[in-house]
């Protein structure tokens, strides 16, 4: 057999990036544990790469989002020298098909897997609001079935109850529910016949539910899945001209991005969101001021952090003044915002402080938020050295914990267990220990 001939386009994108074969190796590694399949490349596998050796299919895509992470513009497997993806179609389906493939793709158990190993891409195409505004196929025309503002009223009412299952229960259960939604009841109503305002405020009612099962979706740690439901609601949003969804969307990829420590592309996110949104409320300011403070905070710097934060500060007691609003973003959140620009900065005192006011003011309803960001505390709390305290928040969050179905709940109490193994000589981490192998799958204190 034949020596391969080098990959000379994958040579020349590797020598773009500056990187050492050791960093490329570790680049790809970070990708794929992301996904939720790691990987433990070493240097000499990235030399074969370069030499011409083709790397096995599903690795493909992982060095692609490397690359295209380190220069900072998409990559496609042909200019890495790859073939296509088997699986990759030249048609980009219409919107509702589009939304009908992703449903029925994630309500069928025997996809999760190959869902849930989808890539997070920072080079993913962001659609601009004059890019999607208005601009969807054209309803069909002759259906037997001609909907009305009772249908959109239904759609947003199980919206609401989707999301107050996921904030009692978490999305592991109610979004596959969703998914369903979608498929079966909601796509035959955006292919229905409709008054044009009707049609719109569907659209709007569909962009919320999509940004909604994109969030559960993050929840769980299925990334990749998350950012294409948030594409698709971004679609929707702009048909509808529904600016609000729009906004809240790019939002929230800025939070997905950020919270996979991806502080530039979470920050030209956030920017995004503020500037699509010129005449926003006082709560909808601070919603946008704090994710801008924490993406910020994140990529070093400092001014322009506490100067969003700030902002956020001066909007919501503005909004809390006119009015409470329960179920937007409110104090308790604006809270959790201070204490993650705060840690950040190097203030870990300081973010714990913000993270016990957050944890005061936040409702009950929120429980699979009050597990997350207590085990958050508890982290905290650990690293300073206060370990009893520490044992303690981690407590409160076990009280809640065995109630929630949640990927981010999973991986901090896994986190919570290598912590305080190496302590179980002290009573309290002990006891916290004990207590925990009780309620804890095993898989996660391997």
């Amino acid at each position: 057999m034949g020596k391969p001939e080098s990959n000379s386009d994958l040579e020349r994108l590797y020598h773009e990036t500056g990187w050492t074969l050791r960093q490329f190796v570790q680049a790809v590694n970070r990708v794929g544990t992301e996904q939720g399949t790691p990987l433990k490349y070493r240097e000499p596998s990235a030399h074969q790469w370069l030499r011409g050796h083709m790397p096995k299919e599903p690795v493909r895509p992982v060095i692609v989002e490397a690359l295209a992470r380190r220069l900072g513009r998409p990559i496609s497997h042909t200019e890495t020298g790859f073939p296509p993806p088997s699986n990759q179609s030249n048609d980009r389906p219409s919107t509702v098909e589009g939304v009908i493939d992703l449903g029925r793709q994630d309500m069928d158990p025997s996809r999760r897997g190959i869902l849930g190993a989808s890539l997070f891409s920072v080079a993913v195409t962001v659609p601009e609001w004059p890019d999607v505004v208005g601009r969807m196929e054209a309803a069909q025309t002759g259906q037997t079935q001609r909907i009305g503002m009772s249908e959109v009223d239904m759609v947003i009412a199980m919206t609401e109850r989707i999301s107050e299952l996921d904030d009692q229960f978490g999305g592991r259960h109610a979004r596959p529910m969703a998914a369903a939604f979608l498929v079966n009841t909601v796509a035959p109503y955006l292919r229905s016949d409709a008054s044009e305002s009707v049609r719109q405020a569907m659209m709007s009612a569909v962009s919320d539910l999509c940004y909604l099962t994109g969030y559960m979706a993050v929840d769980e740690g299925v990334q990749g899945l998350a950012q294409k439901y948030y594409l698709k609601a971004l679609e929707l949003a702009g048909a509808a001209q529904d600016h609000l969804t729009y906004c809240t969307t790019l939002r929230g990829m800025s939070v997905q991005a950020v919270d996979l420590r991806h502080g530039r592309e979470a920050m030209r996110l956030a920017d995004a969101a503020a500037a699509a949104s010129p005449h926003a409320g006082p709560r909808m300011r601070a919603f946008l001021a704090g994710q801008q403070a924490h993406a910020s905070a994140q990529i070093g710097d400092r001014n322009n952090a506490l100067t969003y934060l700030r902002e956020a500060e001066v909007a919501m007691e503005k909004a809390e003044s006119q009015e409470k609003a329960f179920g937007s973003y409110d104090p308790a959140a604006l809270n959790y915002h201070t204490s993650q620009v705060r840690h950040e900065l190097g203030d870990v005192n300081g973010a714990v402080e913000a993270m016990q006011q957050s944890d005061r003011l936040r409702y009950d309803v929120y429980r699979r938020t009050r597990v997350k960001e207590r085990a958050i505390l508890a982290e905290r709390q650990f690293g300073i050295g206060h370990l009893e305290a520490a044992c303690a928040t981690w407590h409160l969050a076990l009280d809640d914990y065995p109630l929630v179905q949640s990927g981010r709940a999973d991986q901090h109490i896994q986190t919570m267990f290598g912590l305080i193994r190496p302590y179980t000589k002290n009573h309290a981490a002990r006891e916290l220990y004990e207590r925990a192998r009780l309620v804890t799958p095993a898989s996660l204190m391997a």
